[in-house]
């Protein structure tokens, strides 16, 4: 399925006979129909008051999750106000009758924390992933808040402040403003004139009374889906559903507003980036989901992104960095973008004449039948991968049904098998209309030097602000809460060691037809680089895509669409496939990774491409933002310091390329993990046949950093002219690592201060009740021989300083009385919870198993984790605050406007 763009997130990823029986006993009068082939899994139903239910079994991890999708989005939208439809997202988290904001935000961060919610044009949806015994709790919430929500003034005074900054968070990306440009250009006069988001000025005009009658207008159950993917009995669970959706009373919804697109007038757009690199967009206006045509667009689409067409082309030829065309279909129209990215001194007008002359090549000659094979077979094995993510097989549904308008994913793919490449050629024709096109180049500028900034921060004031109280709770959410116990392991590795020293990790799946292989090479360029010779690995990183020594670049990507293959080489290597292709896709995967091409010309190219890009960086605003924090934490002589330089760069050869692969590329720092439809003898001997050659020679190379000394306090200042608000990264170092005692009661008193979302001590101050940031997180990094401390958030630059103080207050009060019971019953439970979410797709058990090989850590880590939470008392979270966290030392670099 075509990517659909997500831009705004509110974060706070049986037989019918029986079936027609149960339905009768629980007195459903909705409809279900029988099991479609191949969809023995998927249960659906229509309430008797309207509402569609699809319910999916998988069985990966014991996790679901929920989607509830209202058909109402920013198409809806009173003249006047596009964010209306954004900002009774929004409210959804501030209470409902008989569901306040704080049990609300108490409940969210007890299961896990993983509830999110997204507004687009025809679809508001609302998101929970939980352990599989919260489904009960996640379908309540979602019950009541389709009853009715309050949207009284008081809490909508206080999240008006939350979503402008998230306003400015958006404005302060010269990449949303330039799609922003985009949009008005090609639907000017239309409700698509503008995306979800919103303005400041029309949240400023917005009252609770619009938003409370925007939600009585829209939200009903029959004008929602609600979709249930996960470990999960399909019959009960729609019993459940019947139970608690099932009294609420259906609306006649609004007539929807009407789309008159008018003649798109060609225009250029040329603005400044804070980014190291030029980009170029040509978009073009494209038909929507509702089309005919779309199904033959998603495969032009794969065709034109491929890299043997001739847009990626550009890449190897030196002129672009990253050359790509996606899709970004909405309901009823839609936008085809080629971007290219090159470096900033390259020609915008040379590379626009060059993708133009590519696009009208296409449209007077059509594309390669075999691309549209390639495409399509890619299409299959993407559809079958849907299945290894819980929470990305629900999205995956819930676009299908509810934006698609079809019965499933697969009827999306079902589409896609009978596009011929006429049908592409014809839909080329068609729709690449270069003469309408708008064209955009974003061109890097400077800011100016970081400077110290000052202000009132930092200090050791004993002052506890806002701490999260207990909440009484409903009665189906309170059993949820005292649930404390460690989750039963569902992954069940079997790890061996190869002869030449590759560590092997063998977890057999069976809930697709796939097999994905993960590799990793233990690495830090920072201590490994030769002196003088800083960027070797960055180049080196960029040759895999140029194929291996026994197959050139195009003919190795040939050889992976025969299988239709995702591959990529370097330091993290990996390949994902239909699992009866797993024999070849090693090969050619340790092809690649064992034997890469590392051709001269190429080598040449993309280092003089390098030192550019990297001349304009060291000038960018994120780059001095980076610079200035590793500058403020570390020692002079820090390894962490020894960035790439435009000379270092260009001082390069192909032998000090070739020789920093031999010794950082080596078997015995590699760990590789084959996770799917496989056995360990099978994924052992196949890896084996095609990885046992690898050797190594000479000493390991140094891969950890040194410890690092306790930093002083310090404020830095980088100007960023494209941002309108700052981002905030509050920083210290700790003297503690990973494997010390008291990483996990630190860890625990994060999750209180600030390591969930709505009910820890830092969001309740700065979001909920000040309404100072969008957002605002803190995180624990610990290594093996270093940690720091993070608090980031983004705001108004005059309360810049404010919000310091909220966090270095909260700091100070972490290590001078003990976090309450309540608060650490909840942060128990949000961090036991976790555990199954972090296994609940194929990727992330993939990632766990090698981050803790990569610290030394046993691979059931987490289930010892949890022990330890359910022992640690507030005495020892404050212990460990008092011996770690020094909160007169903390350091803050803002980049944007002159903080205040």
């Amino acid at each position: 399925m075509a990517h659909l763009r997500r831009s705004h997130f509110l974060d706070f990823a049986g037989s019918s006979a029986i079936l027609g029986l149960l339905l009768a006993l629980t007195g459903c009068a909705g409809s279900a129909g029988p099991a479609r082939r191949g969809e023995e899994d998927v249960l659906r139903a229509t309430l008797a008051n309207g509402l569609r239910v699809v319910i999916v079994r998988n069985t990966l991890a014991p996790v679901v999750a929920t989607s509830v999708n209202y058909l109402v989005g920013s198409d809806e939208a009173p003249a006047g106000f596009p964010g209306m439809a954004h900002a009774q997202e929004h409210m959804m988290f501030r209470g409902s009758p008989g569901l306040g904001a704080d049990q609300l935000a108490d409940i969210g961060s007890i299961m896990g924390g993983s509830f999110n919610a997204n507004t687009r044009e025809s679809l508001t949806q609302y998101l929970y992933t939980v352990p599989a015994d919260d489904l009960d709790v996640a379908l309540h919430i979602e019950a009541v808040r389709m009853r009715g929500v309050l949207d009284t003034p008081e809490e909508w005074d206080k999240e008006r402040g939350a979503i402008e900054q998230e306003v400015a968070q958006d404005l302060s990306s010269p990449e949303y403003v330039v799609y922003e440009k985009i949009r008005a250009a090609l639907f000017a006069g239309t409700p698509y004139e503008h995306d979800a988001l919103g303005t400041r000025p029309s949240f400023d005009e917005t009252t609770a009374e619009m938003l409370k009658r925007f939600h009585d207008a829209w939200y009903a159950p029959n004008n929602a889906i609600l979709i249930v993917v996960g470990d999960l009995d399909p019959p009960s669970t729609l019993d459940k559903v019947q139970e608690l959706f099932g009294g609420i009373q259906p609306k006649t919804v609004p007539a929807r507003p009407a789309l008159a697109l008018r003649p798109v007038e060609p225009d250029s757009i040329r603005m400044d980036t804070d980014r190291p690199t030029s980009t170029l967009v040509i978009a073009m206006r494209m038909p929507g989901l509702d089309s005919p045509d779309f199904p033959a667009l998603e495969v032009l689409s794969d065709v034109l992104g491929s890299q043997r067409f001739d847009l990626y082309g550009l890449v190897p030829q030196g002129k672009a960095i990253e050359a790509r065309f996606e899709l970004d279909p909405l309901p009823r129209a839609g936008i085809g973008f080629t971007t290219i990215v090159f470096p900033a001194a390259g020609d915008p007008n040379a590379i626009e004449s060059a993708a133009r002359a590519i696009l009208a090549n296409v449209v007077q000659d059509g594309v390669p039948a075999d691309l549209v094979a390639a495409a399509k077979l890619q299409e299959r094995r993407a559809a079958e991968f849907q299945k290894n993510s819980i929470e990305g097989l629900a999205s995956v549904w819930a676009d299908a049904v509810a934006l698609y308008g079809l019965d499933s994913p697969n009827d999306d793919l079902v589409r896609i098998e009978r596009v011929t490449p006429d049908d592409v050629d014809r839909v080329a024709r068609k729709y690449l209309d270069l003469d309408h096109a708008i064209s955009a180049v974003l061109i890097p500028k400077g800011s100016g030097r970081p400077v110290a900034a000052g202000g009132g921060f930092g200090g050791q004031e004993n002052i506890a602000l806002g701490e999260a109280s207990a909440t009484e709770l409903p009665d189906w959410a309170r059993a949820a809460i005292s649930r404390l116990s460690v989750p039963p392991s569902t992954t069940h590795p079997v790890v061996t060691t190869l002869p030449n020293g590759v560590t092997l990790i063998v977890q057999p799946e069976t809930v697709s037809d796939t097999i994905a292989v993960y590799g990793h090479i233990e690495h830090r360029a920072e201590t490994e680089e030769p002196k003088g010779k800083e960027g070797v690995s960055s180049v080196l990183s960029e040759l895999f895509s140029y194929g291996s020594e026994h197959q050139d670049r195009l003919a190795y990507q040939q050889a992976l669409d025969q299988i239709g293959a995702k591959e990529s080489a370097g330091t993290d290597f990996a390949i994902e496939v239909l699992a009866e292709n797993f024999d070849r896709a090693v090969a050619l995967l340790a092809d690649n990774e064992l034997h890469p091409a590392l051709p001269q010309e190429a080598m040449t190219t993309k280092r003089d491409q390098l030192a550019h890009v990297v001349a304009v960086r060291n000038k960018t605003p994120g780059y001095l933002t980076r610079r200035s924090l590793r500058e403020a934490l570390f020692p002079k002589n820090d390894p962490s310091l020894n960035d790439a330089m435009p000379e270092s760069v260009s001082a390069l050869t192909l032998d000090d390329v070739r020789s920093y692969y031999h010794h950082a590329y080596r078997p015995d720092l590699a760990t590789i993990v084959v996770i799917g439809k496989t056995t360990p003898a099978q994924a052992r001997a196949t890896i084996e046949k095609y990885f046992g050659s690898w050797s190594a020679s000479g000493p390991k190379p140094i891969t950890d950093l040194p410890s690092a000394p306790p930093n002083p306090p310090s404020q830095v200042a980088v100007p960023d002219a494209s941002r309108v608000q700052d981002v905030v990264i509050i920083a210290e170092t700790l003297g503690l690592t990973r494997g010390d005692p008291d990483y996990y009661a630190l860890r625990l008193g994060n999750a209180v201060l600030g390591g969930g979302f709505y009910s820890t001590r830092l969001s309740i101050d700065l979001r909920k009740n000040a309404g100072l940031v969008y957002s605002v997180a803190s995180e624990l990094q610990a290594g093996k021989t270093r940690s720091v401390y993070f608090v980031h958030y983004a705001c108004d630059p005059a309360n810049v300083s404010r919000a310091g103080d909220l966090v270095a207050r909260e700091l100070a009060a972490m290590r001078d009385a003990p976090a309450t019971g309540d608060e650490l019953l909840r942060a128990k439970a949000l961090l036991i919870r976790q555990i199954p979410l972090g296994e609940a797709s194929v990727e992330d058990i993939a990632r766990g198993f090698v981050e803790r090989r990569d610290l030394d850590l046993p691979l059931d880590e987490p289930r010892l984790a949890a022990q330890r939470y359910i022992a640690i008392e507030g005495a020892e979270v404050r212990a460990a605050f008092e011996k770690w966290v020094r909160p007169g030392d903390l350091v803050r670099v803002s980049q944007g406007p002159a903080p205040q």
